[in-house]
């Protein structure tokens, strides 16, 4: 896909992720109707409480015999105003999922275009003509412990990296880091990476690897490999070149 195409193509989907984010939450019409309603029927409701009293005063026989219309019906008349003010209130459960669906969508395309803005970004500080990525793998049982790696190009230290034990156990169980993403140019390079970490008797260990490689057109891979010697029961360290 042309390049130009593609930045195009991802400033125009996150104007349209932002205008169905900013529809989806903004308030809709209908929701302001309850309030609207709730407000316009809290008079009605309150009128009949407030005129009862003086409106129609019980005659004197309806006093005497303990008689209260008027609050019964204030009671009665308050009862259907309060229903009708918190009826609408509770939006139907097919609006909250038509809406949680929405959501959903905006979130996987959104997801979608960071990804995409990722690889664009690699593309643009990484071309392809000087790319030159290092990978660390490891296949090791008793006689290595990783902590630390070290990575020089051309004498120049470019990656020192400090291995967490969670990290360190994710290798042993088949995992793949890449170490180093950068840009050389074309011509002849020297990479040297030196592995630090516990050996044999869980002594201090530490060991070194060399390649020299030609960097040509194109992205450049190549893979720092922890091995075990059984026959000599130690660690090995190589360079593997992805040609």
């Amino acid at each position: 896909m042309n390049f130009k195409y593609r930045v195009v193509s991802i400033i125009v989907r996150g104007a349209l992720l932002a205008s169905a984010w900013g529809a989806v939450a903004a308030p809709s019409p209908a929701g302001a109707a309850p309030a609207a309603m709730s407000a316009a029927a809290a008079p009605a409701a309150a009128t009949p409480a407030t005129a009862t009293p003086t409106a129609a005063a019980p005659p004197p026989a309806a006093a005497a015999a303990g008689a209260t219309p008027a609050p019964a019906a204030a009671s009665s008349a308050a009862a259907p105003a309060t229903a009708a003010g918190t009826a609408p209130a509770g939006a139907p459960p097919a609006d909250f999922e038509t809406l949680d669906q929405e959501v959903q969508g905006l979130k996987k395309d959104v997801i979608d275009l960071n990804k995409d803005l990722f690889v664009l970004e690699e593309e643009l500080l990484f071309p392809a003509n000087t790319q030159v990525a290092l990978y660390v793998s490891m296949d090791v049982g008793a006689f290595f412990a990783l902590d630390s790696v070290t990575v020089k190009i051309d004498n120049k230290e470019v990656k020192n990296y400090l291995y967490t034990a969670r990290e360190a156990d994710a290798l042993l169980k088949g995992g793949v880091q890449q170490i180093y993403l950068g840009n050389l140019k074309v011509g002849k390079h020297e990479l040297v990476a030196f592995f630090t970490g516990k050996g044999p008797q869980e002594r201090d260990y530490k060991r070194g690897a060399t390649i020299n490689f030609d960097k040509g057109v194109g992205a450049k891979y190549l893979e720092l490999k922890i091995t075990d010697r059984v026959a000599k029961h130690q660690p090995e360290f190589l360079i593997k070149d992805w040609d």
